[in-house]
């Protein structure tokens, strides 16, 4: 059974559009403004919206963009009823974001037939429902990958890592007992000492990139907050880090890509850019997540690259899958700035608005 939400602020406008669909079998919900209807919204997911225009407050085409704006229901059949005409309303109309209109006083015939046509087609439940299952497949993938980098980070820090500990400590004991007057024994044995724990430190370096310890453990914000830290220990690099003091909890697929966009970006100005410095900001601003990465270096040529580089394609291609958005700008003047966006979850809008 398809559900339809009707808006309107008149009880005989919504009574006459109830008596028009009654015996249509279709489930009917009722709202009397805007505010009303977005509130619903939080907990309904109907099939077609019936939105009147002219309403107090918040008038119809202000509801339609609010609407628009929630991820879930960027794809709702809007019809907006309204009594305006002309020209200028209608393309209000589009731009906020309806798929149709009808005219008050609205036609019994016209109406069912734009309804049914609607319900038929089902073309949102299709819309949505794919959506639902790419994003699983997406979540799924990148799931498995952090499960295989997690595997592979332990088998390196726990099997290598002590079998290069156990390998240093031999070296350690057999230069020690070697006598003092062989010199050039001891020197190699130095050598040999200093390439293994070169070798043990990278492994080790490996084993934390693949997959953070502290990411599981104290959340994102540490774990990035940790990451500028070393990486400007490692390199010399000043990063600037801020985050929003009141970011909400995320899901592991939001959290585990926004770190891999940070080191992929850091690690790509660090290569390329000949920065000085660099900004790095984790907000909320409204209902999306947004994370900058920004660096006063020389800029290159963002058309081009994204065309021929296999980094940025890939940061690209992992916030598809994620369900996020990706966005980079650059220029000689003012270096490069990328912008990684996310949906904030439903839970933690409900839990703000509260």
């Amino acid at each position: 059974m398809s559900t339809i939400l009707i808006v309107d602020d008149e009880p005989t406008a919504r009574e006459t559009l109830v008596a028009m669909l009654e015996g249509e079998k279709y489930q009917l919900e009722l709202a009397t403004s805007g505010t009303q209807a977005l509130q619903m919204l939080g907990n309904l997911q109907p099939d077609l919206i019936l939105l009147d225009v002219m309403m107090p407050g918040m008038d119809g085409f202000d509801v339609c963009r609010r609407i628009r704006s929630i991820p879930k229901l960027a794809e709702a059949p809007i019809i907006l009823l309204t009594a305006l005409d002309d020209r200028a309303s209608l393309l209000t109309g589009i731009e906020a974001g309806a798929d149709d209109f009808l005219s008050k006083p609205v036609d019994r015939h016209e109406l069912k037939a734009r309804v049914r046509t609607i319900t038929r087609l089902n073309r949102y439940y299709i819309l949505m429902k794919q959506r639902e299952n790419l994003s699983e497949m997406a979540e799924r993938l990148i799931a498995a990958q952090e499960q295989e980098r997690q595997r592979i980070s332990r088998e390196l820090h726990d099997d290598l890592g002590q079998a290069l500990t156990t390998h240093l400590l031999s070296l350690r004991d057999l230069q020690n007992n070697i006598p003092d007057s062989k010199e050039a024994l001891f020197d190699r044995f130095q050598s040999l000492y200093d390439q293994s724990f070169e070798t043990f430190v990278k492994i080790r370096t490996l084993a934390h990139n693949l997959r953070p310890p502290v990411l599981d453990a104290l959340g994102l914000k540490t774990a990035m907050q940790t990451y500028c830290a070393e990486f400007t220990h490692r390199t010399k690099l000043p990063i600037n880090f801020e985050v929003d003091s009141d970011m909400p909890a995320l899901p592991d697929i939001f959290e585990i890509t926004l770190y891999r966009v940070m080191q992929e970006a850091l690690t790509n100005i660090v290569k390329h850019a000949e920065a000085t410095e660099v900004w790095v900001d984790l907000t909320v601003e409204d209902t999306t997540i947004n994370l900058t990465v920004q660096d006063n270096g020389h800029g290159f040529d963002v058309e081009k690259t994204q065309s021929n580089g296999i980094g940025l394609t890939g940061l690209h291609e992992r916030l598809t899958l994620a369900g996020g958005k990706f966005n980079i700008s650059s220029s000689p003047v003012r270096g490069t700035i990328l912008l990684a966006q996310f949906p904030l979850p439903v839970e933690a809008i409900e839990q703000e608005a509260a």
